[in-house]
Parts: C-alpha cells; sequence; structure tokens
C-alpha cells in the first residue's frame, strides 16, 4: 500500500504530497541531487521540501560553489556580492 503525507514546505510553507511510499511519483523526484547538493539541503532542513525550493536550493549551493571558486583565482581582489 502507498503512504502519501500531506506536508507543509518548512521553507516556502505551501502545501504539497509527500509520496514516501511511492518515492519515484514523489514530487522531490523530478528534482535530481547529487550528493554534494543533499548535504548542503540537509544541513539546513531536517524534512522534505517542496520540488521548487529544491530547485532553489540546489541554484543556491552552485552560486555559492562558483563565488568559492572566484574568490580562490581572484584572491585579495575578490569582492563578496553579498557585502553591498
Amino acid at each position: 500500500m502507498c503512504k502519501h503525507e500531506d506536508k507543509y514546505c518548512p521553507r516556502c510553507k505551501q502545501p504539497f504530497e509527500c509520496k514516501v511510499g511511492s518515492i519515484l511519483l514523489c514530487q522531490c523526484g523530478t528534482v535530481p541531487l547529487n550528493d554534494e547538493e543533499r548535504d548542503f539541503i540537509n544541513k539546513q532542513y531536517e524534512d522534505c521540501l517542496c520540488a521548487a525550493c529544491l530547485k532553489t536550493l540546489r541554484a543556491q549551493y552552485h552560486q555559492q560553489q562558483f563565488q568559492h571558486k572566484l574568490k580562490g583565482i581572484l584572491g585579495v581582489f575578490y569582492k563578496d556580492p553579498s557585502d553591498t
């Protein structure tokens, strides 16, 4: 028997249906995540997130990685965009 649960995304507070009993049919399955992306998200949230927030957080992870690489290249000339 498939277990479905109505949840609210802890990030955006929007409702969604978690299909933990049919994980391949769950909305989160539409957002492929590698181990690093998953770790980044798991450090911030302990519960399921909606697909839209998973996509946003995946993009934030890649932006953060880009800024880190840029800082390594530019060194003292690097200006953090969050400092403006």
